[in-house]
């Protein structure tokens, strides 16, 4: 399977009422004046971007925190020294990040995402 198949299900599969991602394309181009654009969140920022709500401590009861998530989708790619760091630096952050490799791991991915913070998410 290509990347592009593998993220839209990945996309699908993660899209619920307390998670949203987003496609994340990362990129340059020259528009017709000649001009390079830059698109996209940052170097090395994940396929997947988005936020996982989750309800906080006792004493914020019924207060939701959305934490941000970033998924890397490869399927015959290796992960880039640019982008291990910023999976690196969104789960410092307390983030949730992870590399997802096949279709296969779409279900373990989602339900790492579900279950957080309960399950260490950053794989590298």
């Amino acid at each position: 399977m290509s990347e592009s198949p593998h993220l839209r299900k990945l996309l699908l599969a993660l899209s619920d009422s307390e998670t949203k991602p987003f496609r994340n394309n990362v990129g340059v181009l020259q528009d017709k004046r000649g001009q390079y654009v830059r698109y996209g969140l940052c170097v090395g920022s994940s396929d997947v971007i988005g936020w996982h709500s989750v309800v906080i401590t006792p004493d914020m009861v019924g207060s939701r925190v959305a934490v941000f998530t970033a998924i890397e989708a490869k399927v015959n790619a290796v992960v880039t020294d640019e982008q291990r760091n910023f999976l690196r630096a969104v789960s410092d952050a307390g983030g949730i990040a992870l590399v997802v490799r096949n279709e296969g791991a779409i279900p373990a991915a989602v339900e790492m995402v579900r279950q957080w913070p309960k399950t260490p998410t950053t794989q590298r």
